[in-house]
């Protein structure tokens, strides 16, 4: 008996596992000794070591997937027998079976990272039709959960590069949501929050206005100018992600939503952040980004309760001036020495009123756009889009301190509320100074739901400053 389970163990250890869960920030993958980036031996990197594949089932369906995943057109052979030069060091993978539907060698099954019984003549080499571009433009997001939040790269003599995070903002993000077709910026991340890269860094000092096609046309230094490093890689969250400003943080434990751990969500899973360098700053950020308020504190050592799985964050260093945690700088996701017991938390004053009044734009790619959700009784709640119109949008326009309407949405077009919703029939003439001069059925009472949630995007007016942070 205990050798039949002793060679079940071994079967199971034995066979053929899916590689480790990963992302493109710990794992990428290269071609090397070809006659250019899209031929040649192929490497992949894991625990920051550069190692070989082994030939080992190595076909055109695991060629397919390498093209794809550089960017290099179809797969056109898949040479064995290290037919660009024997590599050295690690053989990192081994009996690698994709179906070719993959988007990285790493979702491939696959022995586990560095099992094998191979050497290097039996190296694993790809040859693919050079460069592809996607549509609609040479920039591409990688390592998020998916094409529309990542690390931004750009397409540059047949060779993806990064781009360096000065100057860096939801005007140049909304650049590049709007090129790939991901619909608006909702975060501007800095410093490579999903990975380094490991190549050229292309741009440099970008400064969109916004309204270009493409990142191209944004003034910039020029190709390869900087003075950066791969910590310091930019990266875009669209709308078209999933995520929002306001749903990808939360607070957990507390007496309220506005008090309790810090967790915040990564690739679906939500996890908690060490407290290790938590301040008040990275505490007021998450009460703004709440709509919480001003902070009171920031109690480390898990004040209230220890939460389980993934410590996501870590060493985040915020100015304090930052929408949303996720733009602050800080370790690597998931790198970290901490456990549960100094799981991070933060104490809000619950109600944020700004400075123009009780109405704000949220979860837009910046004030002048977003839900409308006004204030009543010490609550936020949103608006129903009947009769949503522009008038009604020049009136909130004004009232968040923006320029003139572009658009008056209805549809819950940037998510819906998540608590009341207090004016419906809003109905006004477009000279009024707030929306609650405007006629509306009185508060709270309603025939809609969240998915009738009213929008508006409005021109961000570069004359007027941003309201001081709370």
């Amino acid at each position: 008996m205990r050798l039949v389970l002793l060679a079940c163990l071994w079967a199971s250890l034995a066979g053929v596992l899916l590689a480790e869960d990963v992302d493109t920030s710990k794992h990428e993958i290269r071609l090397v000794g070809g006659p250019n980036h899209c031929s040649g031996r192929v490497e992949v990197l894991h625990k920051d070591v550069w190692g070989t594949v082994c030939d080992d089932q190595w076909d055109l369906r695991e060629a397919k997937v390498v093209c794809r995943q550089l960017g290099c057109g179809t797969a056109l052979s898949a040479p064995r027998e290290s037919k660009y030069g024997e590599g050295k060091g690690q053989i990192w993978l081994s009996d690698v079976n994709c179906k070719g539907t993959e988007a990285s060698l790493a979702e491939c099954k696959a022995k586990p990272w560095g099992d094998n019984i191979c050497n290097h003549v039996e190296d694993a080499s790809v040859e693919c039709s050079e460069t592809e571009i996607p549509e609609p433009g040479p920039i591409r997001l990688v390592g998020g959960p998916n094409r529309c939040a990542g690390r931004v790269e750009v397409l540059h003599e047949e060779q993806w590069g990064s781009v360096c995070h000065d100057n860096w903002d939801l005007n140049d993000a909304q650049v590049v949501c709007k090129q790939l077709g991901c619909g608006d910026a909702v975060l501007a991340p800095i410093g490579a929050k999903f990975g380094r890269g490991f190549d050229t860094i292309w741009l440099d000092d970008v400064n969109c206005t916004g309204v270009e096609a493409a990142l191209s046309e944004c003034p910039a230094r020029p190709w390869g100018d900087h003075n950066c490093y791969h910590g310091e890689d930019a990266s875009a969250i669209c709308s078209d992600s999933g995520i929002t400003v306001s749903t990808s943080v939360r607070l957990v434990g507390g007496p309220n939503r506005c008090s309790g751990r810090v967790e915040v969500l990564h690739n679906g899973v939500w996890g908690t952040v060490c407290d290790d360098q938590w301040d008040l700053r990275e505490a007021k950020v998450v009460c703004r980004q709440l709509g919480c308020g001003t902070v009171l504190s920031a109690p480390p050592e898990s004040k209230y309760g220890e939460g389980k799985g993934q410590i996501w964050l870590s060493d985040v260093n915020c100015t304090g001036t930052e929408e949303s945690l996720t733009e602050c700088e800080a370790k690597l996701w998931g790198d970290n020495i901490c456990n549960h017991v100094e799981d991070a938390s933060v104490e809000c004053s619950e109600v944020d009123i700004p400075e123009q009044g009780p109405v704000r734009l949220v979860d837009g790619p910046n004030k002048c756009a977003g839900r409308v959700e006004v204030l009543h009784e010490n609550r936020w709640g949103s608006v129903c889009d009947d009769h949503w119109d522009m008038k009604d949008a020049k009136v909130v326009c004004k009232q968040v301190g923006c320029g003139s309407p572009l658009s008056a949405m209805g549809g819950a077009r940037y998510g819906r509320g998540s608590d009341i919703i207090w004016l419906d029939d809003v109905e006004c003439n477009g000279t009024e100074e707030s929306i609650f001069d405007c006629q509306a059925r009185p508060w709270g009472e309603h025939n809609c739901y969240h998915g009738e949630d009213a929008d508006v995007v409005c021109a961000v007016n570069k004359n007027l400053e941003e309201p001081e942070a709370p």
